[in-house]
């Protein structure tokens, strides 16, 4: 009884401490003194099991809508949520390696062609070898980092213009100091995946699905995919959403794929706040999925829809998720369904270059 009353109470200190630092009508001291203690209380968290994440509910209302994260970590923050992903609990990931089974997460470079986004292209590759000679080398031009499976740094979107996650700066991103892929690159990208394979969750269930549509996979169907999975979220955790839509999109002919170069039509989950809600409250670090953007496209990027509208201002502006796009999951996603095991083992290695906005994902998954 005593350990649930001290939970509860320093659940109420975590919620509290986090909305006084927020309140700028709160006492100068008691601001300066609130992210101390709340480092405090998250330390025990780590090492003693004591205290969560505040639940969504408890995060103070942005300006515009959607709940704020910012200064959860600190003032200085760079990482996000990256935060959860702490040495105990990578350790304990890599404990789920039983076969030994490594997936490649990542699309082959120069699958996604055209680029789906107008503002990206496909690389071009060249070999360099000059004949007589024992050794080769290659070069690459054009190269987009988010054209293919890919990783969004926090610097890539903002809650709104010049209010990037934790308060940076337009001009603190643009000069390479905040929020860029080179922070999560020497943190390190590991922990426990849990794979939601929504398509064949819908499918099994009898709903209508079709991977190359815009199907926007609301909180219900993500539950449905959980249970079918038999998993439970934990701290730090990666989801990966299978949608189908990658697999679905490299059996397309030419015609269909020059379509979609800047009309994006792809599944992803709803633009909704209860899904924003549903994903913080999981306490997961990241969310990677096979599609274009994670949410359902195309978005709506009209101040009336805005934040929920586009949720990249959400997730990376507000909370400070990693976000992950066209991965490759489709074979994992079929080894899951052979042996009902539904987490794994994940380490990514983002690239670790200075100013960076994006990276690819170069990520494996191992059961």
């Amino acid at each position: 009884m005593r350990a649930a009353i001290m939970l509860d109470d320093l659940a109420w200190w975590t919620a509290a401490l986090y909305g006084a630092y927020q309140d700028h009508s709160c006492p100068a001291a008691m601001r300066r003194m609130a992210p101390t203690l709340l480092r405090g209380l998250r330390r025990r968290n780590d090492h003693g099991g004591m205290t969560e994440l505040p639940d969504y509910a408890d995060l103070p209302a942005a300006a515009h809508g959607g709940r704020s994260a910012w200064s959860l970590f600190g003032a200085d923050d760079n990482l996000g949520l990256v935060n959860l992903m702490t040495p105990d609990r990578i350790a304990a990931a890599a404990r789920l390696v039983r076969r030994g089974q490594v997936f490649c997460l990542d699309m082959p470079l120069g699958s996604i062609s055209p680029a789906l986004a107008t503002f990206r292209g496909p690389p071009r590759h060249q070999v360099l070898h000059t004949p007589g000679t024992a050794g080769f080398d290659d070069v690459y031009d054009n190269f987009y980092p988010q054209a293919s499976s890919q990783w969004d740094s926090l610097a890539h979107y903002g809650y709104a213009p010049d209010q990037m996650y934790n308060g940076a700066t337009e001009a603190e991103v643009l000069a390479g100091t905040r929020n860029t892929i080179d922070h999560w690159a020497r943190h390190g990208l590991a922990g426990r995946a849990v794979l939601l394979d929504v398509e064949r969750a819908m499918r099994a269930a009898g709903r209508p699905y079709d991977p190359g549509g815009p199907i926007a996979i609301n909180v219900e169907d993500l539950e449905l995919a959980r249970r079918q999975a038999g998993v439970e979220y934990a701290p730090g955790d990666i989801i990966l959403l299978h949608t189908g839509f990658a697999a679905w999109y490299v059996e397309q002919p030419d015609q269909i794929k020059r379509r979609l170069h800047g009309n994006v039509v792809a599944p992803g989950v709803a633009h909704t706040e209860a899904i924003c809600e549903y994903l913080w409250n999981s306490h997961a670090a990241a969310i990677a999925a096979d599609n274009f953007a994670v949410e359902v496209f195309p978005a709506d990027y009209g101040p009336a829809a805005h934040p929920f509208g586009f949720l990249h201002h959400v997730l990376i502006g507000l909370f400070g998720m990693a976000l992950g796009e066209l991965w490759w999951l489709a074979a994992l996603a079929g080894d899951c369904a052979a042996d009902r095991v539904y987490e794994m083992f994940l380490v990514s290695a983002p690239l670790n270059a200075p100013g960076g906005i994006g990276s690819p994902a170069n990520a494996v998954a191992i059961k």
